[in-house]
């Protein structure tokens, strides 16, 4: 028995999947800096300068998004650099005033009117006032751990140790889907610990240190945590490639900010049509037009794996449709897809049968093979990371 990591007897695709040139090609940012080749983007934006004479506390929110909006394009250029080999982190100085100060002072914009998500409630959460998320100011985490029930390229391997998914579960959640499986944070927000910046940073600084992969943000969702989860990063001195798994209804400031801090995205695309994710969902919201348009942000700044949730009786109206966006609107060639299977009614659907009929029961291997199919049809790569 290999008494360094017996998940391997169970979790062996950790190390074949790196064998798959399309998964190394795709996933190439990622493992670079899962593996300490690369910097992860945060410490990048750390060394990214600011003008110093700015004062980003007095400055108008106006103007801190103008300069973002330079910063950015200064960002990528670094980057670029780093990622093809012409420049070395070493080269660059750490910054008394960076990038990543800057997001800062934006994040505490956004939860000062909060619009951290497309729910867009405007309330101070930092004068204690709560929006749709039932969250104030304080972040909580129901648990972190090693995960290794999460996508293989997400384990380690390929010159990495296989320590799992260094994963961080926020409470609370801004789309309440009445299937969730982590109902108990989800729509329980004080089912956790308070963490503030610097307790967040250490729990990432001792699971990578404990041999995790990357860190990753997930719940419940991460977004109504992003101030705690941006500023955590001034804190972090470790190099590891950050996650975001999430519902993907953040705003497009979030986006914005986000766009230069994470590595890899690992977004849900549940529904087809809005009607589903209505019926499905507290509603409310245009689901498909803002989670489209958050995929291809993301796709555009970093590496991805997309989820989607196989539902019975739903392939025509959600699998098929969300399928035909991500082979559409996203550069098929660079997405990886993992289409789920693992389907069982939970929460209010299993409590209230009658008014979800159609979902009483697991996904078919019919309907699997169906979904594959029709991936295969669009030229859409998901089975290495099945």
């Amino acid at each position: 028995m290999d008494g360094r990591c017996p998940t391997l007897f169970w979790r062996p695709d950790a190390l074949t999947v790196w064998g798959d040139e399309e998964v190394r090609r795709r996933l190439s940012w990622y493992h670079a800096v899962m593996t300490d080749e690369k910097p992860a983007k945060f410490i990048i934006c750390k060394h990214t300068p600011i003008d110093p004479d700015i004062e980003l506390k007095e400055a108008e929110e106006k103007e801190l998004w103008s300069i973002h909006e330079k910063t950015s394009e200064e960002f990528r250029k670094i980057h670029e650099k780093i990622a093809n080999g012409t420049l070395k982190l070493g080269e660059l100085e750490k910054q008394e005033k960076s990038f990543l100060d800057l997001k800062i002072e934006l994040v505490h914009r956004l939860v000062q009117s909060c619009r951290l998500c497309e729910r867009r409630c405007g309330v101070n959460r930092l004068k204690g006032e709560k929006g749709f998320c039932r969250l104030d100011s304080v972040s909580r985490v129901s648990t972190w751990f090693h995960h290794f029930g999460e996508e293989a390229p997400l384990l380690g391997g390929g010159g990495h140790p296989v320590g799992g998914s260094g994963t961080i579960f926020f409470t609370s959640c801004n789309l309440r889907c009445k299937f969730c499986q982590n109902y108990d944070i989800s729509f329980n927000p004080e089912n956790g610990v308070e963490v503030d910046a610097k307790r967040l940073a250490l729990i990432a600084k001792e699971l990578r240190r404990e041999g995790a992969a990357n860190i990753n943000y997930v719940g419940g969702e991460p977004t109504p945590n992003l101030h705690t989860i941006i500023e955590s990063l001034k804190h972090l001195n470790v190099n590891v490639p950050l996650l975001w798994n999430s519902n993907m209804l953040c705003s497009e400031e979030t986006m914005k900010i986000l766009c230069e801090v994470i590595d890899i995205w690992l977004p849900d695309f549940k529904f087809g049509n809005n009607n589903c994710a209505d019926r499905l969902t507290a509603g409310g919201i245009d689901y498909v037009k803002i989670v489209t348009r958050n995929h291809i942000i993301a796709h555009k700044n970093g590496d991805m794996i997309v989820r989607h949730l196989v539902m019975p009786n739903h392939l025509d109206c959600c699998t098929k449709p969300v399928l035909e966006i991500l082979a559409k609107k996203l550069d098929k060639d660079r997405i990886l897809v993992n289409i789920m299977g693992q389907w069982r009614p939970e929460y209010y659907v299993a409590r209230h049968p009658e008014k979800y009929p159609e979902l009483m029961r697991r996904v078919s291997s019919k309907e699997m093979r169906e979904a594959f199919d029709y991936a295969d049809q669009l030229g859409l790569v998901y089975k290495p990371v099945s």
